[in-house]
């Protein structure tokens, strides 16, 4: 307490601004590893039909749909678990959810809901989720996918 009593009062104004950045830097704006957000933060963008239209790539989004086709598993290189989801009316996203890295769901059928957090790559037929797992390496931000009440990740 010394320490601030023997400041002027422009000096204590200085550390308090500094204070804050530095708090603001470190908690409220940063992301935490399993997708959600420290307080004060907000989560990535959802709107994936915006997403669409301005044909981003490598973008996080969060969401949720319901699985409209279950297609085979993906087997070239890392093994994927492969389904369409429908997030609105006539928009579907193909998620792409790498089951060398996370447990595969199961079981999963059409009509199930799934909420998502990943990285959407745009493509022409409405765009692929993937990165819905955690990062062995810690270098991406770890993602997930929620199914009757469990998380894969």
């Amino acid at each position: 307490m010394r320490i601030l009593s023997s400041l002027r009062p422009v000096q204590r104004l200085y550390l308090v601004i500094v204070i804050v950045l530095v708090v603001n830097y470190f908690v409220l704006d940063d992301r935490v590893e399993d997708g959600t957000a420290a307080p004060g933060a907000s989560l990535p963008d959802s709107n994936l039909r915006q997403a669409f239209e301005e044909q981003r790539t490598s973008y996080q989004v969060a969401g949720d749909g319901v699985v409209t086709r279950i297609l085979s598993d993906d087997n070239d290189g890392s093994r994927h678990q492969r389904f369409i989801l429908e997030i609105e009316p006539q928009f579907t996203v193909l998620v792409a959810h790498n089951i060398d890295l996370a447990p595969r769901i199961e079981p999963i059928a059409v009509g199930d809901q799934v909420a998502f957090f990943g990285e959407y790559e745009w493509n022409p037929q409405g765009g692929v989720i993937h990165w819905t797992h955690h990062d062995p390496d810690g270098e991406h931000v770890g993602g997930w996918l929620e199914h009757d009440g469990r998380r894969y990740q």
